[in-house]
């Protein structure tokens, strides 16, 4: 079985994802820059609202999702537990999942989280490529 979660209604720009970060919420607004930096990661990026958070694909491979939580906002990656983590930065211990906690005032290092990002969208992109 593949354990990837495909969303071909993924698009370059959902409104859905839109009316989510419009809502007024600081820990939704941590978590807008890293929207904009995993959309970033190749011209094959997409996105959607599923289960009601915003979810980036590469095509239609779901490679994380943002969420926002009472105290703190959520970068989780699809395929986190596979992921090096030199810095550290991935919590949970689920068979796949992890993720990366944002709150204010202790956010991580940038340079880790887009290194985490990057490696997320290039391991997608292998998954589903032909």
């Amino acid at each position: 079985m593949d354990p990837v979660f495909h969303f071909p209604a993924a698009s370059e720009a959902d409104a859905g994802v839109a009316h989510w970060f419009a809502v007024p919420d600081p820990l939704r607004a941590l978590l807008l820059p890293w929207h904009a930096a995993a959309r970033a990661r190749g011209p094959d990026t997409r996105e959607l609202l599923h289960d009601g958070r915003p979810t980036i694909c590469a095509g239609d491979g779901a490679f994380l999702y943002l969420d926002a939580y009472a105290a703190h906002g959520a970068i989780s990656f699809f395929f986190g537990a596979e992921l090096a983590d030199p810095a550290g930065l991935l919590e949970g211990s689920g068979k796949r999942m992890r993720h990366v906690k944002l709150r204010p005032g202790r956010m991580p290092e940038e340079a880790a989280l887009s290194a985490l990002i990057e490696a997320a969208y290039r391991d997608i992109s292998r998954r589903i490529s032909p």
